[in-house]
């Protein structure tokens, strides 16, 4: 099964950096200046070499609200090698976004209205039956369709079965493992799903709680991942480092030596 829109990106690195800027919504929200600017800071991470933008737009616009999303789909067309994802639950307001704007990618996050973080991903066959007119719909539409999963080797077949393009592996677990007598364990565990997703067929994305801290290892270890999506702990160092800084650090990180999948 082949990624669809698949783009010629001349990067140094094998695995692609999305930056997830709903925590620069999140901080503008609590005024009506509208600073800081969620355009301005996609810009300067593509301008750094971010190779794309990730937006997880929720019904109660707690951060990225619909003219943001618009926003950044018309920031986009101006950096041709840049992919954009839009990310979320498409029983919610996913799908009026992804029809208008169009993204290179859609990631099918199953999070409720009260949540207050993705914190699961898809179950299966449970979702099998939901989630089917959705992945048709998208795959019309000429979207990349990735669905967020736990590690679970097991599901990657029926993700397949589906007409998922990738999974978007959850990374909460590996983040909290990471410097603990169980990192080991669990990062084989995802290594093991990864692997299962490639023999199925798909494509390999990872994302939640990935930092400077625990990237390089999680991307030398678990075979061919595509894109890490990384919002909080970057927009956390760009605070300090600032947007290119930041950004450069964590392609750093991506460029260290990885398994094969």
């Amino acid at each position: 099964m082949q990624d669809m829109k698949t783009k010629s990106i001349a990067t140094a690195t094998a695995t692609a950096l999305s930056v997830n800027v709903n925590k620069v919504a999140l901080i503008r929200n609590t005024r009506h200046l509208g600073l800081p600017s969620v355009t301005t800071a996609a810009k300067r991470c593509l301008d750094a070499g971010a190779q794309g933008i990730t937006v997880h737009p929720r019904p109660d616009e707690r951060h990225i609200r619909s003219q943001d999303v618009q926003d950044l789909a018309e920031l986009l067309r101006q950096y041709p090698n840049a992919e954009y994802n839009i990310e979320g639950n498409p029983h919610h307001n996913l799908m009026a976004f992804v029809e208008t704007t169009r993204p290179h990618q859609c990631t099918l996050v199953p999070d409720s209205t009260e949540q207050f973080t993705s914190d699961h991903g898809w179950s299966f066959p449970a979702d099998t039956e939901a989630l089917k007119p959705v992945v048709a719909q998208l795959r019309a539409w000429g979207v990349r369709v990735s669905l967020f999963m736990d590690p679970d080797p097991t599901a990657m077949a029926a993700v397949a079965a589906i007409g998922a393009h990738r999974v978007e592996l959850y990374t909460e677990s590996y983040a909290r493992a990471y410097g603990t007598a169980d990192q080991d364990r669990v990062t084989a565990l995802y290594a093991q799903a990864a692997q299962a997703a490639h023999q199925a067929g798909l494509g390999v994305n990872a994302g939640h709680d990935l930092s400077l801290h625990n990237l390089a290892h999680f991307v030398a270890h678990v075979p061919g991942i595509a894109e890490v999506s990384i919002g909080h702990a970057l927009i956390s160092d760009a605070l300090e480092m600032g947007y290119s800084a930041a950004v450069v650090a964590y392609l750093d990180a991506l460029g260290a030596e990885r398994v094969s999948p």
